[in-house]
């Protein structure tokens, strides 16, 4: 009898342990099932197409080449509403512009903030990027009246002295006849630029290359990731971004601690000069909003997505300011003002990320696209030549004059923008235009594809000024041209960047020709660099902003042999105007 309740009694425990084994494998499954595969139904739920996911991953692997050309594939396989998993995060793509006007300017309300920068560390996480919500708002009213017209023009003297340095510089080159890279030169000029009017630093990169300032501001556009450990950190973000932190980055540490440290350093300098004796740069305009008697609301905000359309047409941005009052009335009131210490550190290093790249891969861009269109260089050139008849150098204000250039740079803009994507969260449950919006969701904005969209842009892929005439603008959709967003979260700096670009180009175009040479290979696609533009942007998923050659270093080998050779396949020359005697020639790698 014994013997069978032993029996028994072990029966119960070794019952009782496998329950125990299956419960927990039972449990286990269900946390596996919801991790790696519950929220890829999430799109389906909503009624948004989008390709089948993979567990884990989600839709990452479609974009291990690039995101250009898969984006495009994808929007048109399913539509101008369409989606994707990125790791495990839906994303809704809209390329309809009336959607897109609906999120970014009438809704803003329900869409104020960016993609979530998970991997972010200082002064990254305190940029106006990054900021969210009422901080957000708080920083961008502060900031918006230090980029306005008054402000720009205090700016002029400052860039002005920087671009003679590089006519001098053009100059020298022209003389020897030697070649030389004409994208670092301007990388060099954007580069002192920046350091002027944002650093308050005299760097003169273009005379001292070797300089601690461009040494470390080059470090941010070098730094390199490992593709297939994004794809690891994008599949599980939430394990591996308080993991990323502690990862070490030697690299990352020196150079944010240098600007860390300097920008301290010349906010200490400020606080102990006369108030006479300050410099007027865009560190200082930060520092006096700080305790100004008033802030900017968000009706003062330029919304537009073309700077300079306010200052030739102020009805141009009006409409969509107009219609969205009703939604922004809440947020329409006077911030908070004060902006700590590292939030002044952080604009002044986005200013380095937004302004530094950006600015002189446009102007390389321009100058490839008139190389190989003299016909259109030809127009620039007449047109510059009677500016300086009447001017004695270019200003906020007369630089307006210059239309045909304006023409000239907004093409470029459309065929190179800075950024091709950009982003947006979905903060609660929605329905825009009667399409249903999952709250955590992000809402992707594809620049890229609305400038080369066929239903709005005829032969796409050529370069034609033209597109941008008032007649030609009044009749499109506002929306398919992006170059600098729109809303109130477009580009703050994006009128002095398009000042920076135009002086540039009206100084150099009085005294150079740029000529194709034999070399040059003039591609039926001319944008041949783009599908390397979306491969960039595969190891940038934060939602940066993108160009040219600004993460080169990231690309893998093949990639980058690829790249360079497409740059040296695409020479140019510039020759030195009203030269007399032997012509000479600028070699420039676009």
């Amino acid at each position: 009898m014994e013997t069978l309740f032993d029996l028994f009694t072990s029966f119960n425990v070794k019952a009782s342990s496998g329950s125990v084994t299956l419960s927990l494998l039972l449990v286990f499954l269900g946390l596996l099932y919801w991790y790696s595969v519950y929220p890829f139904s999430v799109l389906s739920r909503y009624g948004i197409k989008h390709p089948k996911p993979v567990p884990f991953f989600g839709n990452l692997f479609l974009f291990r080449e690039g995101f250009f050309k898969p984006l495009n594939d994808l929007i048109k396989t399913h539509g101008r509403v369409c989606g994707y998993y990125l790791g495990r995060k839906p994303v809704v793509v809209i390329a309809d512009p009336d959607l897109l006007r609906q999120v970014m300017v009438k809704d803003f309300s329900s869409f104020p903030n960016r993609m979530t920068l998970r991997f972010a560390t200082k002064p990254m996480v305190d940029c106006l990027l990054a900021l969210k919500d009422e901080r957000w708002r708080r920083v961008r009213s502060i900031l918006t009246p230090s980029f306005s017209a008054a402000k720009m023009k205090e700016m002029v003297p400052l860039i002005n002295t920087v671009t003679e340095v590089m006519m001098k510089n053009l100059t020298t080159h022209a003389e020897s006849g030697q070649a030389f890279d004409i994208h670092r030169c301007f990388g060099f000029f954007t580069m002192d630029v920046i350091a002027s009017v944002a650093f308050a630093t005299h760097v003169d990169s273009q005379n001292k290359p070797d300089d601690p300032f461009v040494h470390h501001a080059q470090m941010f556009f070098t730094f390199s990731f490992f593709r297939p450990m994004m794809m690891f950190f994008m599949a599980f973000p939430s394990l591996m971004a308080p993991v990323a932190r502690f990862i070490p980055n030697k690299r990352r540490d020196e150079m944010s601690n240098f600007f860390i440290h300097n920008i301290q350093k010349i906010i200490k300098q400020r606080e102990e000069q006369p108030p006479d004796q300050r410099r007027r740069d865009f560190l200082q305009l930060m520092l006096d909003a700080r305790t100004a008697k008033e802030c900017a609301s968000l009706d003062q905000f330029d919304t537009s997505n073309h700077g300079d359309e306010t200052l030739t047409n102020p009805k141009a941005a009006s409409s969509d300011q107009e219609s969205s009052r009703s939604e922004e009335s809440a947020l329409r009131r006077p911030q908070k003002k004060m902006m700590t210490e590292d939030e002044v550190v952080g604009q002044a290093f986005i200013f380095l990320l937004a302004g530094y790249e950006t600015t002189s891969s446009t102007l390389g861009f321009t100058c490839y696209l008139l190389a190989v269109h003299p016909e259109c260089q030809h127009k620039v050139q007449q047109e510059v030549d009677q500016f300086f008849s009447r001017h004695e150098s270019p200003d906020y204000t007369n630089i307006q004059e210059l239309k045909y250039m304006d023409m000239v740079v907004s093409e470029t803009l459309r065929l190179y923008p800075p950024g091709f994507r950009f982003a947006r969260e979905v903060e609660e449950d929605c329905v825009v235009n009667g399409v249903r919006l999952p709250k955590g969701a992000t809402l992707e904005i594809p620049a890229g594809f609305l400038h080369y969209d066929p239903e709005y842009w005829s032969e796409p892929e050529k370069f034609i000024p033209e597109r941008f005439t008032p007649e030609a603008k009044a009749s499109r959709h506002p929306f398919v041209y992006l170059p600098f967003g729109s809303g109130p979260r477009n580009c703050v700096g994006m009128r002095l960047a398009q000042l920076e670009i135009k002086m540039a180009l009206a100084h150099l175009f009085r005294r150079f020709s740029v000529v194709a040479c034999s070399e040059t290979k003039v591609s039926g696609d001319p944008f041949s660099f783009r599908d390397l533009q979306g491969s960039r942007s595969s190891l940038n998923a934060v939602g940066r902003l993108v160009s040219v050659t600004e993460t080169l270093n990231r690309l893998p080998k093949q990639d980058r042999r690829k790249f360079v050779l497409i740059l040296l396949e695409n020479d140019v020359f510039c020759q030195k105007r009203h030269n007399t005697g032997k012509n000479v020639v600028l070699k420039a790698v676009t």
